[in-house]
């Protein structure tokens, strides 16, 4: 092949004819430098030499980005690694792979932990409940946002949301153990919800192949742990003589879908959630039977009693919720809990919404109703082995003992109540009478 001496006006003149797919020039002064160029295309040094028997041809680059001295120099480093025996096409994939895995790198070292937040949030929506997923983004919330019931008051942020901000890397034990000392004064309830979430957060993460090497396993350390402190158990409920105050007063109650959720919630043992999401679907008028969604189970059925049944009867069917609320985002009742309060403080009582739950167990000792009768009722898990393998106790059955409870919270909460008799219950009399 002719050679030429490299000149700046010679590569800049350089052309390929138009009938041909490709020319090279060859360079007279470096062995295996060429200058390459297509009829259409940008010229581009590349250097060519024998290898193994077969030549090897490798683009250095184009002469806009490197000098005719710079090609030159990199020419005969190639010529060297050929003379040592080694592929020069080897060693630039390795030294491209090796600078992709750099870069690969350097990416997955800032990815911060509100990235890994939300791809944790989007996989594990489907396995949690509606209340589950909230707990998640309200307490890695920002804040900032206006309050819906308090206008001009912005929502303020998370406990979680220092931490989102941290690069994976930084979560740190030590990180978490600053961040915990802090966010204890305060709220250390809402700290201690937060830790939980973020333990089982950083066990997912730990897991993901491209975060498992950035993630300490044990950022929630035990002394992180402690900082939060013990929950004190609660022990709030109604007292039997308590009950005509707070009836009384939760009766009172100018919102009548309220008033209702309360009385349902404390006469249903249910959970606040399972109730507040109640479909009018999920309500068997006629056979008076409610479908709740189920902690331990997608769902459970419970009687529909009288005094429940008349309270639904007079509530208003705006959508498909039977707690309907016009100003939450879902569109059911969401927060009772200040009418509850105002109607408790009036009546003498320090009571939380769970602890209409834990009245209603507490009540049902009055009746000697059978424990796992109850426990059913209020969607707790069988205890021991007769109640998990052998027990099964219909609708029906539940409903004759969940009519007493009623019946017997009615009358001490000196509610004046007679249930109509339905076509269920002319049925079960006929049948008595038979």
């Amino acid at each position: 092949m002719a050679k030429v001496a490299f000149t700046a006006n010679r590569i800049a003149k350089f052309t390929c004819p138009p009938d041909k797919k490709q020319a090279f020039i060859w360079d007279q002064s470096t062995p295996g430098l060429g200058l390459r160029r297509t009829p259409k295309g940008a010229p581009s040094y590349v250097f060519q030499a024998p290898y193994q028997g077969a030549d090897v041809r490798i683009t250095i680059g184009s002469p806009d980005v490197w000098s005719t001295d710079a090609a030159q120099i990199k020419a005969r480093e190639l010529q060297r690694l050929i003379d040592e025996g080694k592929d020069p096409r080897e060693l630039k994939r390795g030294a491209k792979a090796a600078a992709q895995a750099k870069k690969a790198e350097e990416v997955a070292n800032a990815l911060t932990v509100r990235d890994a937040w939300n791809t944790y949030l989007a996989e594990r929506r489907p396995f949690w409940g509606e209340r589950n997923y909230l707990d998640h983004v309200r307490l890695a919330s920002e804040g900032g946002q206006p309050r819906r019931r308090m206008p001009g008051v912005a929502t303020t942020a998370g406990p979680l949301a220092e931490l989102m901000r941290l690069r994976l890397i930084e979560l740190t034990p030590e990180r978490v153990e600053d961040w915990a000392a802090r966010e204890r004064i305060g709220r250390p309830a809402r700290l201690r919800l937060a830790q939980r979430l973020l333990k089982a957060f950083v066990r997912w993460a730990h897991k993901q192949a491209n975060m498992k090497a950035r993630v300490d396993n044990h950022a929630v350390s035990t002394k992180a742990l402690e900082l939060a402190g013990t929950a004190e158990t609660k022990d709030d409920h109604l007292q039997r003589e308590q009950l005509s105050a707070w009836f009384k007063h939760v009766r009172a109650i100018s919102n009548p879908i309220i008033s209702a959720y309360l009385q349902c919630l404390l006469l249903s043992g249910g959970r606040r959630e399972e109730l507040a999401e109640l479909r009018w679907e999920d309500v068997d008028f006629q056979w008076n039977g409610l479908t709740l969604k189920d902690k331990l189970k997608k769902t459970r059925t419970v009687p529909l009693t009288p005094y429940v049944k008349s309270l639904l009867l007079g509530l208003p069917r705006r959508n498909e919720w039977v707690f309907y609320s016009k100003t939450s985002e879902s569109g059911h009742i969401e927060e009772p809990t200040r009418a509850h309060r105002a109607a408790c403080s009036a009546a003498g009582l320090d009571l939380t919404l769970h602890g209409l739950r834990r009245s209603f167990a507490s009540l049902c000792e009055w009746l000697d109703i059978p424990g796992g009768i109850s426990a059913q009722i209020q969607g707790h898990a069988p205890q021991g082995v007769r109640e998990q393998k052998y027990i099964r106790r219909p609708l029906d059955l539940l409903r004759l003992h969940h009519r007493r409870i009623e019946a017997w919270i009615l009358n001490q909460g000196k509610v004046d109540f007679t249930p109509v008799e339905d076509a269920a219950q002319l049925g079960e009399n006929a049948a008595a009478s038979a």
